[in-house]
């Protein structure tokens, strides 16, 4: 089975799989605030 391209020569798989790493990367960069809070706090008082 052949993956389509759209208009944009990007097939449809590409953009899912973009829209997944983009995901990730603001998961984890969520997580990463969160574990280390009281660093992120101390930080923007200076």
């Amino acid at each position: 089975m052949a993956a389509e391209e759209g208009a944009d020569g990007e097939a449809p798989i590409d953009r899912v799989m973009a829209d997944i790493r983009r995901e990730l990367v603001l998961r984890v960069a969520r997580a990463d605030r969160d574990e280390h809070r009281d660093i992120y706090d101390s930080l923007a008082d200076e």
